[in-house]
């Protein structure tokens, strides 16, 4: 299975451009892995609403750019469906049995997903009610694919 996570905005502490190349090498044994860096927008002090419709729009059509029309998507909000890891890991193995060869993480810039990205993802996730940097949630995000391949094949990892 291909694996794409498309994140807006770039990493800027190497420590967390480390983990990502860890988890990266990790992947490398159980899928082919694919990260988009879109660029973010700056979002002056006191933005208003309509300020931050057009900042996530902006951002939003450079994601939709790289989503293929096969794909299937899984959009990271707040507002998503809360899954532990082993029913994250039960969502990748049915998504392989339905034939999905191409699954598309996306993680939004500090305002969120756009409507239209929104609308194009086929399941929307939250790993918390609470906000997490983009850089970090990179991390927590290929942490988490690593441990739902491992336990997908039987293979021991720490709880």
């Amino acid at each position: 299975m291909k694996i794409t996570v498309i994140a807006v905005g770039k990493i800027k502490e190497r420590f967390f451009e480390e983990a990502v190349k860890e988890y990266q090498k990790r992947l490398g044994r159980y899928c082919k892995l694919e990260i988009i860096q879109v660029a973010d927008e700056k979002t002056p002090d006191g933005a208003g609403p309509a300020l931050e419709d057009q900042i996530r729009e902006r951002e939003g059509q450079r994601i939709l750019s790289h989503i293929k029309d096969k794909a299937y998507v899984i959009a990271l909000a707040i507002e998503g469906r809360m899954l532990d890891s082993e029913e994250l890991a039960d969502k990748m193995g049915n998504l392989g049995v339905k034939g999905a060869d191409h699954v598309m993480f996306v993680i939004g810039g500090s305002l969120g997903l756009s409507g239209q990205v929104m609308d194009r993802a086929d399941y929307h996730l939250s790993f918390s009610r609470m906000t997490f940097p983009h850089q970090l949630m990179r991390v927590i995000l290929l942490e988490q694919i690593y441990r739902a391949y491992r336990i997908l094949n039987h293979q021991p990892y720490h709880k």
